[in-house]
């Protein structure tokens, strides 16, 4: 099969061609049709995770798929062959199997069935950003009438953030830049806010929200230096998905925190893909490459110039 794999340590990926993995107690091999790219997959490709948890290469890259099932192995009753699915591969030593391949090995815990009226694109788009976007939502416990600020509201996991926060009768507060405004609005934000302007963004929403923000969802800092504690208001909230949320920086500051483990299992996937296939979540993909292009998806993720999802083509 084809796949978009790591051939070892400290290579750059390659389309190469891989023995089809072969069905387990608890999985569920999935013929591709279309698979998503998430931050997470340059962390793996660089061996940034490495000393975190073993890796086996080759590393086929991708966690998340949309595909027809092939065949499951002993203990899976929930799918079957022939059926179309989407899903994830969660993370368990060693990190090898993945998703940007003509067949993918899952976990059946992670496998669920997809909605006939939602394309396998779309299906794609959904596990891991939209998990972590619902896991950040439900820690902040949003109540209608408060005020959101989500920092990196452009990327795949933002603008899933902004439509499930507007959902729940918040006002979203969302970054961007002027270019990404009527998207964002688009989405549900009620405002956006420049962050390239040279103005930081704490002092841009205070001066629309003098009192400060309810809640923040951040999904670029990798610090507590970089999230802008001051736009929020004392007794506010914070969500990192790059564990920046520290508690003592946050308890000095007056807030509470937590840092968000997104997990993709099938439990949290199919209402995701329920909504998508109503149209009260949209999967705001950006763009759709070629498995031969999926290294040029992963520069623009890399480079922060992503908007949206980025989806790969694997096969019909």
């Amino acid at each position: 099969m084809r796949a978009f794999n790591v051939p070892e340590p400290g290579a750059q990926p390659v389309v190469s061609d891989l023995p089809v993995p072969e069905v387990t107690e608890g999985t569920v091999l999935v013929r591709v049709h279309n698979a998503a790219l998430n931050a997470i997959d340059n962390a793996l490709a660089s061996g940034a995770m490495a000393e975190m948890m073993p890796h086996a290469y080759p590393l086929v890259l991708g966690r998340d798929a949309a595909g027809v099932v092939e065949a499951v192995g002993a203990g899976v009753d929930h799918v079957a062959a022939g059926d179309e699915v989407i899903g994830h591969i969660l993370l368990a030593p060693p990190i090898q199997a993945g998703t940007l391949a003509e067949y993918a090995l899952l976990p059946a815990a992670a496998v669920a069935a997809k909605p006939a009226g939602l394309d396998f694109a779309t299906a794609a788009a959904l596990p891991l950003a939209g998990t972590a976007a619902y896991a950040s939502v439900e820690a902040l416990d949003v109540q209608p009438g408060q005020v959101v600020l989500v920092v990196g509201a452009t990327g795949g996991v933002g603008s899933y953030a902004v439509q499930l926060l507007a959902a729940r009768g918040a006002t979203v507060v969302a970054t961007g830049t002027p270019a990404d405004a009527d998207r964002l609005t688009g989405l549900g934000a009620a405002r956006v806010v420049d962050h390239t302007s040279g103005t930081p963004v704490a002092d841009q929403v205070t001066t629309a929200y003098p009192d400060g923000v309810d809640a923040l969802i951040d999904l670029v800092s990798h610090s507590p230096d970089g999230l802008p504690l001051g736009a929020l208001r004392k007794g506010g909230k914070v969500a990192s998905t790059l564990n920046a949320a520290d508690e003592r920086v946050l308890a000095a500051a007056g807030l509470s925190g937590s840092n968000i483990m997104a997990t993709p299992v099938r439990e949290v996937i199919e209402p995701l893909a329920a909504q998508a296939a109503e149209g009260t979540v949209k999967a705001d993909i950006a763009t759709v490459l070629p498995l031969e292009q999926a290294a040029d998806g992963l520069a623009t993720l890399a480079a922060g110039h992503a908007r949206g999802k980025i989806i790969i083509n694997v096969g019909d």
